[in-house]
């Protein structure tokens, strides 16, 4: 895979990047269909706030890193499907492998070349990358965001190498994954409303099923953030927040410690080190990851 190659973005810094960053909020306070694109540029600057509209995301990426063993081989390639910004990135770093990521949304994708991923600015049911070119493919939280995840099912099992693992996380197609991630969620403060279409979640057996024809032996276990850590964390968030308004300061991602009403700081790492593990649960009903090796 070149460097130049058609559709990778420009290098952090760069004038293109520049402008494409300066993009990020063309129509503040638009509402937009459900599922559409263009929310993750109006949230672009959401990303790295462990804070944020996108804080599960980090959870998520945490525990789907916890899968990816470290490379075997030198020159090991890790495809990253829907990589959004490259919060799995610092996750996966020092494991011995060429981090690519593959997303439509430009905005993030400058984000994520200035975490060392290596941007395709593509479809991830049509990746312009050659077969067998993967030793690791991750397909976090993107499956429920296509009109045909089969076709993304695909492409993983095709430009995986044989032996190659597959890696992935999505909500399944039931009522109560409708009713938790949808109807219950879009309700809690800082959680983005329509970021997901609830028509397209992605039925477990049928994405077992589908992996199998692809020579992917599928295992599927639900997950959830852990209880009482979420609960805390949602505490100390909402205390965090209103220290935050009260000084009339804006936390940033990598920025400087926030000052609270009684005097003390709040450092950037104490904020992630308090975010909710994810965990294993009994049921795969709401919140799934899969993980399987393509065969030989």
């Amino acid at each position: 895979m070149r460097d130049d190659q058609a559709g990778a973005v420009p290098e952090p810094g760069s004038p293109t990047a520049r402008a494409a960053a300066a993009g990020v909020h063309p129509r503040p306070g638009r509402v937009l269909p459900r599922n559409d694109p263009r929310q993750y540029d109006d949230l672009a600057d959401q990303w790295w706030d462990p804070d944020g509209a996108f804080a599960m995301l980090h959870w998520l990426a945490e525990a789907r890193a916890a899968l990816v063993p470290p490379a075997r081989r030198p020159g090991a390639v890790l495809v990253d499907l829907g990589c959004g910004a490259g919060l799995l990135a610092p996750r996966v770093a020092g494991r011995g492998y060429r981090h690519v990521g593959v997303d439509l949304v430009r905005s993030a994708l400058v984000q994520a070349a200035a975490h060392g991923v290596r941007p395709v600015n593509a479809d991830v049911g049509a990746v312009p990358l050659a077969d067998g070119c993967a030793d690791v493919v991750a397909a976090g939280e993107v499956l429920e965001h296509v009109p045909d995840w089969s076709r993304v099912v695909a492409e993983a099992a095709r430009i995986l190498r044989p032996g190659g693992l597959l890696v992935l996380d999505t909500l399944n197609a039931t009522a109560l994954s409708r009713l938790v991630a949808v109807r219950l969620a879009e309700h809690l403060p800082g959680v983005p409303r329509g970021i997901h279409d609830p028509r397209l979640f992605v039925d477990a057996r049928a994405l077992v099923r589908e992996c199998g024809r692809h020579g992917i032996s599928l295992r599927v276990r639900g997950v959830r953030p852990e209880a009482w850590g979420l609960v805390r964390w949602l505490v100390r968030r909402a205390v965090r927040r209103a220290a935050r308004a009260g000084a009339g300061t804006r936390a940033a991602a990598g920025g400087p410690p926030v000052r609270t009403e009684s005097g003390a700081s709040v450092a950037r790492a104490d904020v992630v080190g308090d975010a909710p593990r994810i965990v294993p649960t009994w049921s795969a009903a709401v919140l799934y990851q899969g993980w399987g090796t393509k065969e030989r």
